[in-house]
């Protein structure tokens, strides 16, 4: 992986859009800026160009954007924001080339979280890896045989919505589960279980267990040999921990579940750094020869 700082990365979530570029794994010239969230697309498209020409004086070649929700990587097509309702169908590929006249790169914002962490965290000594981000809601990425794996418009590894007891794993191993089952945040939940509050204590103790059930599904379907945890609520791991690897633990394939290695992201800006090497992965997948399908859906 060669960092290219003539690259300009940015992540786009439902409150913030954050920027920067690339000087061998460090973010440099960064922007943080609240996301519109509630305005029009094209409102929303202006404020992400106003983002993006700050960085004009630096004469970058190329654009890379991860975004939550499905995206069409091929053509650069948003699908079915929830936290952005105005992005419905948004060729959002289209508008910043003829804007900026140069190749952008768009992929969800999961996989350029995972894409950052495998070419400049620790995981990188690993082939399979598996990138979860926690926090409002789950994301899922996949690095399988060194690249990454999107499934159908980013499909893959979207197990926020699979079935899980009474409802979904994101209502279990996101932020969800606190606010629902205590009516409080993790955030403040950490803190008081720092404080010895018991309540707190058995609310990350619980939200371990259902973690680790999902790890279990994860190695069922993937077999990672590595799991980067990502998000706001990876800053309580230690209160999770034990009962999430007591969890992980019950998975019946040892070879594969004793192996298994699994790191807590210490960096900020992995989505970032993800975004950027999505220009070096899309030229992968074209000299790998991966054909791009001729329509696009509806």
């Amino acid at each position: 992986m060669v960092a290219k700082n003539q690259i300009v990365g940015l992540d786009i979530g439902g409150t913030k859009i954050s920027s920067g570029l690339n000087d061998e794994g460090v973010i440099f010239e960064r922007l943080e800026n609240k996301t519109p969230f509630s305005e029009s697309q094209e409102y929303i498209l202006e404020a992400i160009s106003d983002q993006i020409a700050h960085y004009l004086p630096y004469n970058f070649q190329a654009i890379g954007i991860g975004i939550p929700g499905l995206v069409d990587p091929d053509r650069g097509i948003v699908y079915n924001l929830a936290n952005i309702p105005s992005f419905q169908k948004v060729k959002l590929k289209d508008f910043l080339e003829q804007r900026f006249n140069v190749p952008v790169v768009v992929n969800n914002d999961a996989n350029c979280f995972t894409l950052g962490e495998y070419h400049f965290g620790p995981a990188r000594v690993h082939r399979h890896v598996v990138g979860m981000t926690l926090g409002t809601g789950i994301g899922t990425g996949v690095i399988a045989n060194n690249h990454l794996y999107t499934g159908f418009i980013c499909g893959a590894g979207e197990w926020g919505g699979v079935s899980y007891l009474d409802k979904t794993f994101e209502d279990y191993c996101s932020s969800k589960f606190f606010k629902e089952r205590y009516q409080d945040t993790a955030k403040r939940l950490a803190k008081k279980a720092s404080e010895n509050n018991k309540s707190a204590i058995h609310a990350f103790e619980t939200y371990g267990t259902h973690l680790g059930t999902l790890i279990t599904r994860i190695l069922y379907t993937y077999a990672p040999e590595a799991i980067v945890i990502g998000g706001s609520i990876r800053k309580a791991f230690p209160l999770f921990e034990k009962t999430m690897m007591e969890a992980i633990g019950t998975f019946p394939y040892k070879a594969i579940s004793d192996n298994l290695q699994i790191y807590v992201s210490e960096r900020d800006d992995s989505a970032i750094l993800g975004a950027i090497s999505l220009v070096d992965e899309q030229e992968f997948q074209r000299s790998s020869g991966t054909p791009v399908p001729n329509s696009e859906i509806s």
